[in-house]
């Protein structure tokens, strides 16, 4: 029976099942000859919130930082990266921009969608913000979401490196 219900059946399901059919069993000896047997119900598949794809044709940066996270003035490496936050009415997509120099968030966008106007409206707020000098180094994951033409442009035109 358990394979006719595509695995889903835990020892309650089945037991209720036989109960059903007539079957008069208690859980406990489903469950025990269910673990004789090897029987398990396959677990729902959890779901992922995608925050990252990096299978995208937009050019890959050099990891120009390589990890040195000593940083002497503010303005000099901003850090980049997206992340999640489930509310009660759904996931919100949360863009932060990090100077790594002070530690503190210079830029953010938060929506419920995940594109890349999220990380760009977030930079685009770092550079108001902060109106960094030629030569900063952006510094992201590999995701196209950061690797987006419209961030490459903002950068390019503030002379800035993107890593």
């Amino acid at each position: 029976m358990h394979a006719t219900v595509d695995d889903n059946y835990g020892s309650v399901r089945v037991r209720n099942e036989l109960v059903g059919r007539g079957i008069d069993v208690s859980r406990n000896a489903v469950a025990r000859i269910m673990r004789k047997y090897s029987i398990r119900a396959a677990g729902a598949k959890r779901f992922r919130v995608m925050t990252m794809d990096s299978r995208h044709d937009h050019p890959i940066a050099p990891n120009i930082l390589d990890r040195e996270f000593a940083v002497e003035k503010i303005n000099q490496v901003w850090l980049a990266d997206i992340t999640y936050v489930q509310t009660d009415e759904g996931f919100l997509y949360l863009a932060g921009v990090l100077d790594l120099c002070s530690r503190r968030i210079v830029g953010w966008s938060m929506t419920d969608h995940i594109r890349a106007e999220l990380a760009l409206d977030a930079l685009k707020m770092a550079i108001k913000r902060r109106k960094p000098a030629e030569g900063l180094l952006h510094h992201s994951d590999c995701g196209v979401h950061m690797r987006a033409e419209s961030i490459a442009r903002s950068l390019r035109s503030r002379r800035s490196r993107r890593a």
